[in-house]
């Protein structure tokens, strides 16, 4: 990246929130959800490659999924959901409710596969297109849409049996 400090900055701007609520669905811990943003940004920074336009939060998450995979392969050990990580703090029924929901949907994400995580996360959460979520996985468009359905249904399914068992 041409290393103009307002187009950087600009780009920072954009995507920061993304890149976390990306990385932090990956790895359910808000610190290194912020290490992976923050690391991912310092590579953007550091690139010798322009970045196309047409794909610019593809391509960042991209980095920040190789991050976590580097992360958690370097630790063994997994991170615990915690109340700061899993919402406000309000003590209002609702808000124990939504925390409660939000923990519960965060477990049966952890148990798909991560490619199929970070697939449904490009493409729910994120919005990205099928062709943007195939150039940042490496996958073909049909590939992505076959994981998509799969990771949809498998995360249903979780959802409905941990739900009716609890």
């Amino acid at each position: 990246m041409a290393h103009d400090p307002v187009s950087f900055t600009e780009l920072y701007e954009r995507y920061a929130q993304d890149v976390f609520r990306f990385a932090f669905w990956l790895s359910g811990d808000a610190d290194d959800a912020r290490d992976i943003t923050a690391e991912t940004f310092v590579r953007v920074w550091t690139s010798e490659q322009p970045i196309r336009d047409l794909s610019v939060k593809a391509y960042l998450f991209t980095i920040a999924r190789r991050l976590y995979l580097q992360h958690r392969r370097r630790t063994t050990r997994s991170a615990p959901l915690t109340d700061e990580n899993a919402g406000s703090s309000h003590d209002t029924e609702r808000s124990l409710e939504d925390r409660s929901e939000l923990e519960h949907v965060l477990r049966a994400m952890a148990e798909l596969p991560e490619q199929d995580r970070a697939i449904l996360v490009m493409r729910a959460a994120e919005e990205l297109t099928h062709e943007e979520i195939a150039a940042a996985t490496g996958l073909s468009i049909a590939s992505v849409k076959v994981r998509i359905f799969r990771a949809r249904a498998k995360l249903s399914s979780l959802l409905s049996s941990s739900g009716s068992s609890t």
